[in-house]
């Protein structure tokens, strides 16, 4: 058994889900993929994948497998890179991260534009509201908002954002602009389920963090239905300036409580490669921290 193509298979048959996504993007029949990684079983010892006749998931024993694949494969392909040369010029698979509005309004662009120069390189995107593990999950570049904790990654801070309190003109007109924290109280609330508790909104109130219980009227899952009810009038939201710039720009949301509002939160570029960062990353870390810190919404 080829023990190098076994753990690519596998890796491939992992993140596709099923046999024959793998088996396509291999050029390998389904039945000759099922065997590599019946083979792969049997040389562990160990049962890598549930099967069903819908889907193909990983048991706990794959999961490891599969991270501890990852590193391998990353770590073979940065030493292929340095005997071919390769770290002179950009090529191969670049995997970047970030959150998924601010990767869909702000990443995405950098991401054509890196392909539009680079050619020779392909790029998988994973924009997910979760904070990723650039090693366990074959990373090669996150973009990331919120300070950092102690890491061996090389962090650039490209800019900052903040959270903020916004309503439209017309609920403004209608039920009056905050003066006070207290004042949120008499307000109609949209709230967001997700990282941050929906019913309690956090301030900085005299040198000091305070947190401010609310009731929302309504309650999303998603930053962006929570804007699409506070445009419509419905309410006030708190969200993360990024997301309702544009809005903010055309003068169809309005902030309030301004001088209640948390310390920016950073935004940083890391990535894991250090001075021997591969040509595919150092390029796209470079055009990304330009193109970044060029964004005038990122204050």
């Amino acid at each position: 058994m080829d023990g190098l193509q076994a753990m690519r298979v596998f890796v491939q048959v992992a993140e596709a889900g099923g046999f024959s996504e793998a088996a396509r993007r291999h050029r390998l029949s389904p039945t000759a993929v099922s065997r590599i990684v019946g083979a792969l079983e049997a040389h562990l010892g160990a049962q890598l994948f549930a099967r069903t006749t819908r889907v193909v998931r990983l048991t706990e024993a794959g999961q490891r497998y599969d991270a501890d694949c990852r590193r391998s494969l990353a770590l073979g392909q940065e030493a292929e890179d340095a005997a071919r040369g390769q770290h002179a010029a950009p090529r191969g698979e670049l995997t970047v991260s970030a959150s998924a509005l601010f990767g869909r309004m702000f990443v995405l662009p950098v991401i054509f534009d890196y392909l539009a120069l680079h050619p020779a390189v392909r790029v998988r995107s994973v924009f997910v509201d979760r904070t990723v593990n650039l090693v366990d999950e074959g990373v090669d570049v996150a973009i990331r908002i919120g300070e950092l904790g102690d890491s061996s990654l090389l962090a650039t801070r490209v800019g900052a954002v903040r959270h903020v309190v916004c309503g439209s003109p017309a609920y403004l007109r209608r039920k009056g602009t905050p003066p006070t924290l207290d004042d949120l109280a008499h307000h109609d609330i949209v709230g967001v389920a997700g990282p941050y508790s929906p019913t309690e909104w956090r301030f900085a109130e005299a040198g000091r963090t305070r947190t401010v219980s609310v009731a929302p009227r309504l309650t999303t899952v998603t930053n962006d239905a929570a804007i699409e009810a506070a445009l419509q009038g419905h309410g006030l939201t708190r969200v993360i300036s990024y997301q309702i710039g544009p809005h903010l720009a055309a003068g169809a949301l309005r902030t309030v409580l301004t001088d209640f509002e948390p310390a920016p939160m950073p935004i940083h570029v890391l990535h894991a490669g250090g001075p021997r960062a591969s040509a595919k990353v150092r390029a796209f870390v470079d055009l990304a921290v330009t193109r970044l810190r060029a964004q005038a919404l990122l204050a």
